[in-house]
């Protein structure tokens, strides 16, 4: 009997990632391709669509190559995708802006409009998307006033992912969970709400067509399939977001269960059996199927913190590392380790680029708080991944007036392969945190999903089967108590702050000429 085998694609913020799966769950070879995020200055956050296009094509081809499986072997390719991003594209495909991605800024005052005058919440209330410049209806009500030249000869509004599907197959077509991250998707009837593109300016002809999650495309564009190192009549999966994939990559599919996520960014997440939203507009809530749907709170500030630590902080250490021939996040753990938990009263507000949950302000600035001549460098990296965590937090305890006390904690993303940061999250949660093996949460899910949609499974518990033996980490109690007095300083800290995060902002864009 022959062995049957999938592919799990994740387009990310810094890179794609292609994972060739066993239909058991095992990983029969995985590569992946970064491209930069271009930000010029603090507002814009920008990617070539083309580039992350071409890494598409590359690791899918070299995965299967690196894998020497037969072509005729693979079931199916199925995606995950990062949310939120747009480009405007004109009537023959071609890219009339870069890919502006979820972590551009430059809608804010858009975003501040909508929310405040325009009905915001309301439309959230029927959308699930947070009132925020990560918005792709935000992107839009922009783009028409600050570049209406552009804005009025598009012909299409898509995300990466339709800009992929519609190079690979020549249409555009939008999976109801990318769609649901819009702002303008209507949750309960899974059509585009009126109003929503009203306030956009544009009619349901700029989007793409809805499909299901589970939506299956064949007949690649001629000369597609050789790029690809696949049959013509492969079946792709047009899938659904990363979030909601992560969630169900990890088994975070019944109720009470979390995934907390921190990959560049991060996110809180549960799933549910219908549409909800939060009355004090803190969550989301996005579209897995018709059956599942997942709200949480994102973050903007995750593991591209501890990336700007290295690069900013660690020269020397980033050097140690390469004489060594180490992972230069292995030093600086070590390094983080020797100091005790809550870096003797050191506070990082991790705010780097803005902020989504808990505190939805694009203006929101980072801050080290408590800082004394005691405090040295590895007080000072010890407390950004301490902050982070802190973050993550607060989002959860949002969640908990909702949907209670959780009863199962999944860790999830790049940060779970640091055991310092894991059992961080152990303490500060003060939780048992359980660390599925499978890092690559998103492609895993992918595949479920691509096994549910072509019918060879009933049910997505069959990923409980799939994701093998985990890590375990229980709160220390002595390190709980230290965060647990620092908590509520942690939080009041903010708090104050937000009058000012405005004021500092625009300081920061007048600086940059924005």
């Amino acid at each position: 009997m022959s062995i049957h085998y999938m592919i799990g694609v994740d387009i990310g913020t810094t890179s794609t990632k292609a994972v060739l799966f066993q239909e058991n769950g095992s990983i029969v070879a995985q590569t992946d391709e970064g491209y930069p995020l271009h930000k010029p200055s603090p507002s814009i956050a920008e990617q070539d669509p083309e580039q992350i296009l071409h890494a598409v094509i590359g690791t899918i081809s070299r995965v299967v190559q690196q894998s020497g499986i037969a072509p005729a072997n693979i079931m199916f390719v199925s995606f995950s995708s990062a949310m939120h991003s747009v480009i405007a594209i004109d009537h023959t495909g071609k890219p009339l802006t870069q890919c502006i991605t979820w972590a551009d800024n430059r809608s804010a005052e858009c975003a501040r409009h909508l929310k405040n005058e325009l009905n915001g919440h309301e439309l959230y209330m029927r959308t699930g998307t947070p009132i925020h410049p990560m918005s792709p209806i935000t992107k839009l009500m922009w783009l028409r006033q600050d570049h209406p030249e552009v804005f009025h000869k598009a012909s299409k509004f898509i995300s990466i992912k339709e800009y992929v599907f519609a190079k690979l197959f020549g249409e555009y077509v939008v999976d109801h969970s990318i769609a649901s991250s819009t702002g303008m998707l209507n949750l309960e009837k899974l059509d585009w709400d009126p109003e929503a593109l009203e306030i956009a300016g544009i009619t349901s002809d700029h989007l793409s067509r809805l499909v299901p999650t589970t939506y299956i495309m064949q007949g690649l564009l001629p000369g597609m399939a050789e790029q690809l190192a696949l049959l013509p009549v492969t079946q792709f999966v047009i899938g659904a977001s990363d979030g909601v994939l992560s969630n169900l990559g990890v088994g975070a599919i019944e109720p009470g269960v979390i995934a907390a996520t921190i990959g560049t960014s991060g996110a809180i997440r549960t799933v549910v059996d219908r549409p909800m939203v939060d009355p004090k507009g803190r969550i989301f809530c996005y579209a897995l199927t018709e059956k599942h749907w997942v709200i949480g709170g994102p973050v903007n500030n995750g593991g591209m913190l501890f990336r700007w630590v290295r690069d900013e902080f660690a020269a020397s250490e980033v050097e140690t590392a390469k004489r060594l021939g180490i992972d230069p996040y292995d030093v600086l753990t070590r390094i983080a380790e020797q100091v005790s938990p809550g870096s003797d009263g050191l506070l990082f507000h991790p705010y780097l680029t803005g902020e989504r949950a808990p505190l939805w302000n694009p203006d929101a600035r980072g801050s080290f708080f408590g800082l004394t001549m005691s405090h040295r460098k590895e007080h000072m990296i010890r407390s950004v991944l301490e902050g982070v965590i802190f973050n993550m937090y607060t989002v959860l305890l949002a969640m908990e007036e909702i949907i209670g006390r959780p009863t199962k904690i999944l860790a999830t993303g790049g940060f779970a392969r640091s055991s310092l940061w894991r059992q961080m999250m152990a303490d500060i949660f003060n939780q048992e945190v359980v660390v599925p093996e499978s890092f690559e949460s998103s492609c895993l899910g992918a595949v479920v999903l691509g096994l549910y949609a072509t019918g060879r499974t009933e049910s997505f518990d069959i990923v409980f089967d799939m994701i093998g033996s985990t890590h375990q980490h229980r709160p220390i109690k002595a390190h709980a108590n230290v965060y647990q007095q620092l908590l509520p300083i942690y939080i009041s800290v903010y708090r104050s702050l937000e009058s000012q995060y405005q004021a500092i902002a625009e300081f920061q864009r007048e600086q940059a000429g924005e």
